[in-house]
């Protein structure tokens, strides 16, 4: 279960480490983890693969430890906390059903091993009908009286029939089959999810709002267009809007999923949602609260949850057919040849009864579910969380999957990927006096550079004097006498800074999508330092087997448009949209549905949400991946593993085949118990016995799913 604990101040998790097959690999996560600032103290258990992480969340949170570990080349996930199961004896319908089969059991036992009367086997047969109709019957009579004719009205006639007929231990077995498919089946029905109500969570409820020369708290709503809005640094921005005072870096991965804060100054547009990190922000209003992007994005997961799957769609008018018409028939041979060609009652309203018996076969009431929830079961050993079993099957129709770019493939971490050393300093020396300098902020950038410097071994906590964060350009100090600066190149060539040596050194890294830093010291440039979002290590040979397997891959990205074609390549997709807010891709993946057919999207952050809500399935990162991620999506991976989605591919198709495999077998065994319960050649312990081997063989079938293993798989855990 998960480990989570509060202790003046600190938390304690366990994480399952993925790949830590070494020594070597212990080492790796423990240096990783010593690197982390806010890390308290670390324990990591190579039997186990498991590491208890104790930390202050003040400054750390969860997903920065998780997304830490991919750079180790090793993959971590949350150990979950295991959900109170409830207890048999307090769900009535298992309750029933063991009633059932117990009493019915206790029923043959007393009738083939004791010399009881008839009466009292026959009455355990009839008290295990009693305990184990009620909810069926509930679900019968139900549906009758809205003029609907179920599965469960046949069943129920079925068993009433052949108890008149005195064949009280084949209606209690009858009902204890079908109570049994009801349980099985329930196993199956999709959870209601609470994507909404964790969207609706993301919005400030009330805004500080400038009016005649005074601020005053407001709600959301009341506010208007034109409203000058407060937003205070660690706040979030409550509406849509623009900047027209102040300036701030704006933590946006709510809405466009950057990695990196954008600087927000005068003239810039700010969305609700998004959190304002280290400036005051004075904003102007420009979207009523129903109308901005987050609202958008609400909209789009209300519209895509309320549409019906086709399988949904296709089960529901199978059984408006078949059952009514079962209903029919059955009537029709137990009253046509008595009425019409004057034969005996009896042996047609037999007959009929038998018609009645087989048409509600279990085989084929349970032939899905039974399949679903077994491939199920085999996706979670495997660290996959189906929401439902209807998208078990869709999975297997995927022509297209698209992709987030930040916390999907890649780390979501900005690393340092390039340093270049200038004018005789060394590469220890300059990382030991970025780091020092760096870790006097806060930005995002210079954790990055922090991040580097210790896992190097060369961070140290330096005497920085007159320190000078500049916004939007770097940051700058005093060290031991010496002025030095870590800014973008713009701000470097306007102080003056000779930089034509390293001019294309610098646009070759801007081309692969890096961020580049440059250090001076007292005037004169002594390096250049790249940053970037790394590719998961897994990335490129997932995609690679998805490919195989003749599926399109893209990414879609809030990034620009050089940074995601650098991405693009490494990963290996097949084509690329960059620039692109929430709405952007669901327009996207509207056309990528019309080109494709059938799409899936993989995602993490909130801005994924209806994205993920709009495409046939949609696949969330849920170790490192938002609460409304998880919530929207329909499949989780709770390892962040993306060959995972290989896999499911591959299950999908096992377990439609298995599914088509049980149809075809129930619906060729009820056509003939039919047809032979018609022309009389079948009675009513056959029927049942037929229906029972139908059963066995389909429930046999799909408990296959539960040991199939995809090859493809690196390590089947």
């Amino acid at each position: 279960m998960q480990e989570q604990e509060r202790k003046q101040g600190t938390e304690t998790i366990t994480l399952n480490i993925e790949g830590m097959e070494s020594s070597r690999a212990v080492s790796q996560i423990e240096k990783k983890l010593a690197s982390l600032a806010g890390v308290g103290s670390y324990e990591v258990n190579a039997k186990a693969k498991q590491a208890s992480v104790s930390f202050d969340p003040s400054r750390l949170t969860v997903q920065d430890i998780i997304r830490s570990i991919p750079e180790t080349g090793m993959n971590a996930s949350l150990v979950q906390a295991r959900k109170e199961r409830s207890n048999w004896w307090k769900e009535k319908q298992q309750l029933a059903l063991y009633g059932c089969g117990l009493v019915t059991l206790s029923g043959f036992a007393v009738q083939h091993f004791t010399s009881a009367a008839p009466l009292i086997y026959n009455g355990l047969f009839v008290l295990a009908v009693l305990i184990g109709v009620f909810f069926p019957a509930r679900k019968a009579l139900r549906a009758l009286m809205n003029l609907t004719f179920t599965i469960h009205l046949l069943m129920l006639i079925g068993a009433g029939g052949a108890m008149i007929l005195g064949m009280w231990s084949e209606a209690s077995i009858l009902i204890f089959v079908y109570s049994l498919g009801d349980v099985l089946e329930s196993y199956a029905v999709d959870k209601a999810r609470g994507a909404i109500n964790s969207l609706v969570a993301l919005m400030p409820k009330e805004a500080l709002v400038r009016k005649g020369g005074k601020e005053v708290t407001m709600p959301i709503e009341e506010i208007a267009i034109g409203d000058v809005v407060v937003v205070r640094p660690g706040e979030k921005i409550p509406v849509d809007g623009k900047v027209i005072r102040g300036s701030s870096f704006v933590d946006q991965a709510a809405v466009t999923g950057e990695s990196i804060p954008e600087q927000k100054q005068i003239g810039n547009e700010v969305f609700a949602g998004t959190i304002n990190q280290n400036g005051s922000l004075e904003i102007e209003v420009e979207k009523m609260a129903d109308e901005t992007m987050l609202s958008k994005v609400i909209s789009s997961v209300e519209e895509a949850q309320a549409e019906k799957t086709s399988y949904q769609t296709f089960a529901e008018k199978f059984s408006q057919f078949y059952t009514p018409t079962m209903f029919i028939l059955g009537i029709l041979v137990a009253t046509i040849p008595p009425l019409f060609f004057g034969q005996e009652w009896y042996p047609f309203i037999y007959r009929g009864l038998v018609v009645f018996v087989v048409s509600c076969s279990c085989g084929l009431a349970i032939s899905v579910p039974v399949a679903v929830v077994a491939g199920m079961a085999n996706a979670a050993r495997n660290g996959t969380i189906f929401k439902g079993g209807a998208y078990l099957e869709v999975v297997d129709k995927v022509k297209a999957i698209a992709f987030d770019k930040t916390g999907t493939l890649t780390i979501g971490r900005p690393e340092v990927t390039d340093i270049k050393c200038l004018n005789s300093i060394s590469e220890a020396e300059l990382l030991g006096l970025a780091g020092g300098i760096e870790s006097k902020s806060g930005h995002p950038l210079s954790a990055a550079i922090v991040r580097k410097a210790k896992e190097s071994d060369q961070f140290s906590e330096l005497t920085v004097d007159e320190f000078e964060e500049i916004t939007g350009s770097g940051v700058q100090a005093t060290i031991g006498g010496h002025r030095y600066a870590i800014m973008n190149p713009r701000f470097q060539r306007e102080q003056g800074i000779l930089m034509e040596s390293v001019q294309s050194e610098i646009a070759m890294l801007e081309s692969q999508g890096k961020t580049v830093v440059v250090m001076s010291k007292d005037g004169e440039l002594v390096g250049l330092i790249a940053i970037a979002d790394k590719i998961r290590p897994d990335t490129k040979r997932s995609l690679g087997l998805l490919k195989k397997a003749g599926i399109r891959t893209v990414m879609l990205t809030g990034d620009n448009e050089r940074c995601a074609n650098a991405i693009a390549q490494a990963a290996g997709v097949d084509e690329h949209y960059a620039g692109l807010l929430p709405t952007d891709k669901v327009d996207t993946l509207k056309r990528l549905k019309a080109q494709y057919g059938s799409v899936a999207m993989v995602g993490d952050g909130i801005n994924d949400a209806p994205g993920m809500a709009v495409s046939n399935v949609g696949i969330a990162m849920g170790a490192a991946g938002s609460d409304i991620a998880i919530e929207a999506g329909d499949i989780v991976l709770m390892s962040d593993d993306l060959s995972k989605i290989a896999y499911l591919r591959g299950l999908s198709r096992r377990a439609i085949t298995t599914i088509k495999q049980n149809i075809v077998v129930s619906l060729a065994n009820v056509a003939f118990m039919i047809i032979m319960a018609v022309m009389g050649y079948l009675g009513l312990v056959m029927g049942l016995l037929l229906n029972e081997m139908s059963a066995v063989f389909v429930i046999f079938n799909a408990l296959r799913l539960l040991t199939w293993k995809d090859k493809n798989q690196k390590v089947n855990r």
